[in-house]
């Protein structure tokens, strides 16, 4: 009689619990899409009625597809309709106070540089969003995706590694790598000939070296494995940002859920005896290998933090510095290759600015190898890779959610509310830029950037406001090391066997490449 009477209590909580998680599923699928698809619709923004699970997500991942089938026949600099089709379509239809369905979850378009300014500095309101797929987590968290406190704790612990008087002593690997990646194309094109030559992979090889000596002093070849695990999870992070997360299907044993935490696990192994080894040596009292790259002054800042505090919880765990570590490998190679990749496709469409560049650059120091200050004052090498990233960004978009219910503007937006910002549309507004907002024109950046925008906030490549790219300097700085080494040994045009298509893998890249005619000087 008893078993019977517990067996029936176990039904009916069985019962109420389905129930309970019944209902919380109608409330995230139906419910609670509906109730702010009413709201933005009474404060004037316009979108496509919500479509259940789904939303726009499906017209959204079908256009991209359709877009990135065929390259831009004109060699256009007009990327926003590769990059975001179906916001453009929405934009068309509803005009920019609109949003887009990302699952049950509407995105808002935020295009007003007040307001844009207004999320930037705000970042403990408006944060970064979390991807519900736990997955995409594995390629790096660290700093970019940490919030509030946790954020500032990590971030005042990073910063000592990208001050410009510490990045002064990185650039000998710089100079090195660069040098390295030039030495092969010499012995690809002889002397006073012309070969064509894809660099895009020799980019990518380039900037992986120079953060795996800069970060790690480690060479590229022991720290290449990491690179190539990384640009293959970022694929599959691309996958999943153009579907909706199914909740569990993380556990679901298919080929991708396995093969992105095996590279997951591969990565952390790595850079976990990376690690070990550095500890290993400050224990046996060599203090030069702990503090001569990113990875040693990290870690000793980590040390100082903790040792001030008198407490380690005030300091970084060894997982937390992995995840760092992770985001050094990804972050620092792909921003950089990529904008070295756009700005020297638009020098091989642009010869008058090529030349104008290199001028400056035989003047600044002819032959010899550049230094920091030399470096610093190149001021068109500077104009072209700030146009470079105005037509080309890296990151093309930026999306934050709202941590309170808040005022945006005229705007009373919920708790965990999505904002779209378009990067790219910014950057090639010709209400902001004029009517030649998609030419390659480094001289509108003639008197700064701050001129360049009447001071609005309408360029970003790197973010803003306290969440602004830790490692932009990082980044220029490199670039411009590499350009300059460049003109001093080359010059070139875009081969007709170049294929423009902008696709975004996390960044944004050239899909099929990026071939010159690279010619011996």
């Amino acid at each position: 009689m008893g078993n019977a009477h517990n067996s029936k209590i176990a039904a009916i909580c069985l019962i109420i619990f389905l129930v309970y998680k019944a209902w919380e599923l109608l409330k995230w699928i139906w419910i609670k899409p509906k109730k702010l698809e009413s709201c933005l619709r009474k404060q004037g923004l316009k979108g496509n009625s919500y479509g259940l699970f789904y939303g726009d997500m499906k017209e959204l991942s079908k256009s991209l597809k359709e877009i990135n089938s065929k390259p831009i026949i004109n060699l256009s600099n007009e990327v926003a309709p590769r990059i975001i089709p179906y916001y453009l379509e929405i934009i068309q239809k509803y005009g920019k106070r609109c949003f887009v369905w990302q699952g049950p979850t509407p995105a808002i378009l935020i295009t007003e540089p007040e307001l844009i300014k207004e999320i930037f500095g705000k970042n403990y309101v408006f944060q970064k969003p979390n991807n519900p797929n736990p997955l995409t987590k594995l390629l790096a968290r660290g700093v970019v995706s940490y919030e509030e406190e946790k954020w500032a704790k990590h971030r005042k612990i990073l910063n000592p590694a990208f001050h410009m008087e510490k990045l002064k002593h990185m650039l000998p690997a710089f100079y090195l790598s660069c040098s390295e990646m030039l030495n092969k194309w010499e012995e690809i094109i002889p002397v006073k000939e012309s070969n064509e030559l894809d660099i895009w992979p020799h980019l990518q090889r380039m900037t992986s070296d120079v953060i795996s000596r800069a970060a790690f002093g480690s060479s590229y070849e022991e720290g290449r494995r990491i690179f190539e695990l990384q640009e293959e999870q970022a694929e599959y992070l691309t996958k999943t940002f153009n579907s909706v997360y199914i909740p569990g299907s993380r556990f679901f044993p298919n080929k991708m859920n396995k093969r992105m935490k095996e590279c997951e696990k591969e990565v952390r192994e790595t850079i976990t005896c990376l690690i070990d080894n550095r500890l290993k040596a400050k224990e046996e009292g060599n203090g030069k290998a702990l503090n001569d790259d990113l990875l040693g002054i990290l870690l000793e800042s980590n040390s100082i933090e903790i040792e001030e505090h008198g407490n380690k919880k005030f300091g970084m765990s060894i997982p937390e510095v992995i995840e760092e570590c992770k985001l050094f490998y990804f972050a620092g190679q792909e921003t950089t290759s990529v904008l070295l990749v756009w700005t020297l496709i638009l020098l091989g469409r642009n010869p008058e600015w090529q030349e104008r560049a290199r001028e400056e650059v035989f003047q600044a120091f002819g032959s010899d190898k550049p230094t920091f200050d030399e470096l610093y004052r190149l001021k068109i090498v500077t104009m072209i890779l700030y146009e470079s990233l105005r037509l080309y960004p890296p990151i093309a978009t930026r999306t934050r959610r709202t941590n309170e219910e808040t005022k945006l503007g005229e705007l009373d937006l919920p708790k965990g509310a999505l904002l779209f910002i378009p990067t790219i549309l910014l950057h090639l507004d010709r209400e902001i830029w004029g009517e030649d907002a998609d030419e390659f024109n480094p001289e509108r950046f003639s008197e700064g950037v701050a001129k360049a925008t009447k001071g609005k906030m309408t360029y970003f490549p790197f973010g803003a406001g306290p969440r602004k790219c830790i490692g932009q300097n990082f980044a220029i700085l490199e670039a411009k090391m590499a350009i300059a080494m460049i003109l001093q040994r080359f010059s070139f045009e875009l081969s007709p066997s170049y294929t423009h298509s902008p696709y975004t893998v996390v960044t944004l890249k050239p899909k099929y490449g990026a071939p010159l005619i690279m010619h011996r000087l």
